[in-house]
């Protein structure tokens, strides 16, 4: 199999399950060197819908029904949105290995080895629900993951700012907090799962810090200005404070940088401001 056509089949694959297990197995396969890397590849094909199941039902961000922790509902609610971010971070560890095609052929292997976790984790999330009588597919979700990586289609150095270090960030920042909460309503074993989650996300978005910073120095620019530009022109909404600064320095982000980022949403032109 060449390795193009089957990240591509991985991306196309609507049943989740069947997702998971044949990204599993390229990836595997990819390491024991069972894949042919065609250099003579053709292009990759423009961006589209990546597969995805009928359910769950797609909706505006502000129409995702919020449901408090205290029932198992409303737990089942807020693990299915992790589980969708999983999902979709499966389809965009994919895309990044399958569209930017000309970077080294160690920029695939870390996007393949992310996908390979984003497909344990869903697995894990949708694993926990089952235990709670849920289903991925029973609650609405929203697509705001995917709409970046249709943005940031046709440059290496955006995607790698925008999603890794905007998007997935942001899930260092927020999943503390999850934790805690989860474990105030004695839900321990969710609150393990999103631990290894928390932990594995690190080495993900510090993949993205490791490949912009390349990018960068590729097109001769300074990666934490150019960071800032990416972030105030098309992303500035997604980034605000506080943040998990522990956590974003072990992913590669600077000192300099996130004092920066900090005060982003205080300047004009950022979440809707000035």
């Amino acid at each position: 199999m060449k390795l193009f056509d089957g990240i591509a089949d991985c991306l196309a694959e609507r049943e989740p399950a069947a997702k998971v297990a044949a990204t599993r197995a390229l990836v595997a396969a990819f390491a024991r060197g069972g894949l042919d890397v065609d250099g003579d590849a053709p292009e990759p094909a423009a961006i589209g819908i990546p597969g995805r199941p009928e359910r769950p039902l797609l909706v505006h961000p502000r129409d995702v029904p919020r449901r408090g922790l205290g029932s198992v509902e409303g737990r089942a609610a807020f693990l299915h949105a992790i589980a969708h971010i999983e999902f979709n971070a499966i389809n965009l560890a994919l895309d990044a290995a399958y569209r930017f095609r000309e970077l080294p052929r160690e920029f695939v292997a870390d996007w393949l080895q992310v996908a390979d976790d984003e497909a344990r984790h869903f697995a894990m999330i949708t694993a926990r629900l089952r235990e709670l009588g849920f289903a991925y597919g029973d609650f609405a979700a929203h697509d705001g993951l995917w709409e970046m990586a249709m943005k940031t289609a046709q440059c290496d150095r955006a995607r790698m700012a925008l999603v890794p270090r905007v998007l997935e960030a942001r899930g260092l920042d927020v999943t503390p907090g999850m934790i805690a909460r989860l474990r105030d309503v004695g839900d321990e074993a969710s609150a393990r799962i999103l631990e290894t989650i928390l932990r594995e996300e690190v080495a993900h978005v510090a993949a993205g810090s490791r490949w912009f910073h390349w990018c960068c120095e590729r097109d001769g620019l300074a990666p934490g200005r150019e960071f800032i530009r990416l972030v105030r022109e098309v992303a500035g909404a997604s980034v605000r404070p506080p943040f998990n600064r522990e956590a974003r320095l072990a992913a590669g982000f600077g000192v300099e940088e996130l004092a920066r980022l900090e005060t982003l949403d205080q300047e004009a032109g950022v979440g809707g401001k000035g």
